[in-house]
């Protein structure tokens, strides 16, 4: 299966500044494994040690948040549009 990973700008050094990346895989961790394969260092950026996705990395199959689907093994299919979204914080206390 074969899926559009939209990379974010503080990952794309790994991509050599491409937004958008095919990957083959049949559910999330599949992709994850397979964007390492292709893109040397982004899994550590992407995953845990215990090879989780990091708490404030958020992934999105077709805009549903995968921690509210099968998280890792959330399945894929051709065609299918895959957001990875660093999380933001911080900001100004008044």
């Amino acid at each position: 299966m074969s899926v559009t990973v939209r990379i974010p700008t503080p990952l794309r050094t790994f991509t050599d500044g491409v937004e958008e990346v095919k990957v083959e895989g049949k559910n999330i961790g599949e992709i994850i494994s397979n964007l390492e394969a292709n893109y040397k260092g982004i899994k550590e950026r992407i995953c845990d040690d215990s090879g989780q996705i990091r708490r404030f990395i958020n992934f999105y199959l077709n805009d549903e948040d995968i921690r509210f689907l099968n998280n890792l093994e959330t399945p894929v299919k051709d065609g299918d549009y895959i957001s990875v979204v660093p999380a933001i914080a911080g900001g100004c206390q008044l």
